[in-house]
């Protein structure tokens, strides 16, 4: 019998289930299937939706394309959560359709904001004063 590891993370049925409801999501908004105004004037984009353990909770992280009117997107996709919730379960074969919930995706801000570390003088000072071997080049070899 099989041991359930300890790990932290979501479980592989976790991500399979929030992979099909990203999916599904992505379907509806994407073909027009809701009659809203910011919806349809709209691309948005899922790159991510988390379940909880017990999978009646989907997290969708959510973003309109070039990051415009985010918090109208977002009311709109919650004021039409009943519908989006009803059209998942029907494109997602589960016992019990899981409640919506939308978030603004932050991970193009984190990306920027390591970025713009990455890119700052004190970093780059610090690659430039940096010894040959911590700058994981391979270190020439020796003739011997």
């Amino acid at each position: 019998m099989a041991q359930k590891s300890s790990q932290a993370g979501p479980g592989q049925r976790q991500q399979r289930v929030a992979e099909l409801v990203r999916h599904a999501l992505a379907d509806v908004l994407q073909r027009g299937d809701i009659q809203d105004p910011v919806l349809s004037s709209h691309v948005i984009t899922i790159p991510e939706v988390r379940m909880s353990p017990d999978l009646k909770i989907a997290n969708a992280y959510v973003m309109p394309l070039g990051g415009q009117d985010e918090a109208p997107v977002i009311k709109a996709l919650e004021k039409n959560r009943k519908v989006l919730r009803q059209e998942v379960a029907r494109r997602v074969n589960l016992k019990f359709a899981p409640d919506l919930r939308f978030f603004r995706d932050e991970t193009f801000d984190e990306a920027s904001r390591i970025d713009a570390i990455l890119r700052s003088e004190k970093v780059q000072r610090d690659l430039d004063s940096a010894p040959a071997s911590d700058t994981g080049e391979p270190e020439p070899e020796s003739g011997h």
